[in-house]
C-alpha cells in the first residue's frame, strides 16, 4: 500500500504536463477518527473550505487562463487531499487546453469528488467555485469574530496537545461565547513544515476557562497533524472536556503551496461560514 512518505509528497516539485488526475492523493479519514473513538455517527458536521490561488490553464487558442478557486470538501466524505499532491494536480492544468471555465470547473468537480470518496459511492460532490481575474478585487480580508483569546498574559509551557488543560464551569448556568486565537500552530506530518492557524470556537453551555482553553490550543505547536484531524481533535476535546450543549470550531490555516485549508465542525446544523481570507492568508 502506497504511504504518504514512499509517494511523490515531501520530494522535489516537478510540472506535470499535461493535465493528469492520479497526481490527487487521498487520505483515509479513518485512522485519525477511530483515535478519537469515532467509529460510527460523526457528532459534528461540516466541511473543509479550501481556496486556491495559482489555478491556471490555456484557452483552445493556447492563452493562459487564470483563476481563484475554492473547493468545499463534505466532513462526511472517506479521505481527505493531501495539499502538496492537490497543488501537483492543480499544476498539471498549466499546460493543458480546456474550452472555458465551465469545464475546468467540471474537471475539477470530479476529480475532486472521486478523490474525497475513493474507493466508495460518492455521497456529496466537492464544491467547486472560480472566481475570474476580472473580479480579484472584489476579494475582502475578513478577521475572525470574537473575544481574543490573546489578550490573556500567561505561562505557557505544554507543545503537545494537551485537553487536560480544558474545563467548564457545569456547575453554574449556561454562558454563550465566541474565542478566536491566533496562536494555533500544528506542523505538517509528511514534510514537518509549521501550519500557522487562527481559530474561532463558538458554544453554548458551561462556561469554558479561558487561561486553559489559551493553553490548549498553544499545545498544539510541537503536534504533527493534517490541519483537517486537527480542528477535528479540538472540537472532541472542547466536546468531552467541557461539555458544551453546542459547539462549532473554525480554523483558518495560512497558505502553502499557493492553497490554505480551513476546516469548519459544527454539532448543529447552521449554514458553512463564509471562505473569506483573513490577513495572514
Amino acid at each position: 500500500m502506497t504511504t504518504p512518505e514512499t509517494s511523490r509528497l515531501g520530494q522535489a516539485t516537478f510540472n506535470a504536463d499535461p493535465y493528469d488526475a492520479t497526481l490527487l492523493f487521498p487520505i483515509a479519514r479513518a485512522a485519525q477518527r477511530q483515535s478519537l473513538g469515532l467509529t460510527g455517527s460523526l457528532p459534528f458536521l461540516g466541511a473543509d473550505l479550501w481556496t486556491a490561488y495559482e489555478l491556471s490553464w490555456l484557452n483552445e487558442r493556447g492563452k493562459p487562463q487564470v483563476a481563484l478557486a475554492h473547493f468545499t470538501v463534505p466532513c462526511e466524505s472517506s479521505h481527505i487531499i493531501e495539499s502538496k499532491s492537490l497543488k501537483l494536480y492543480l499544476g498539471s492544468f498549466n499546460n493543458t487546453r480546456f474550452a472555458d471555465a465551465s469545464t475546468v470547473q467540471a474537471r475539477l468537480r470530479a476529480d475532486l469528488s472521486e478523490a474525497v470518496w475513493r474507493g466508495a459511492p460518492v455521497q456529496s460532490r466537492v464544491g467547486v467555485k472560480l472566481l475570474d481575474a476580472a473580479l480579484f478585487d472584489r476579494e475582502p480580508l475578513y478577521e475572525l469574530d470574537g473575544l481574543s483569546l490573546d489578550r490573556l498574559d500567561l505561562d505557557c509551557e505544554h507543545y503537545t496537545p494537551m485537553p487536560e488543560l480544558l474545563s467548564a464551569a457545569t456547575n453554574e448556568a449556561p454562558v454563550s461565547e465566541v474565542f478566536t486565537s491566533n496562536l494555533l500552530r500544528s506542523n505538517c506530518p509528511v514534510t514537518g513544515q509549521p501550519d500557522w492557524g487562527s481559530l474561532q470556537i463558538s458554544y453554548f453551555g458551561p462556561q469554558i476557562e479561558q487561561a486553559g482553553l489559551l493553553r490548549y490550543i498553544v499545545s498544539y505547536r510541537s503536534h504533527a497533524g493534517f490541519h483537517e484531524h486537527c480542528v477535528e481533535r479540538i472540537f472532541m476535546d472542547i466536546w468531552q472536556r467541557c461539555q458544551p450543549h453546542k459547539l462549532a470550531v473554525y480554523a483558518r490555516y495560512t497558505r502553502r503551496g499557493g492553497l490554505d485549508i480551513n476546516p469548519f465542525r459544527t454539532s448543529y446544523p447552521q449554514a458553512l461560514p463564509a471562505n473569506v481570507r483573513n490577513a495572514r492568508q
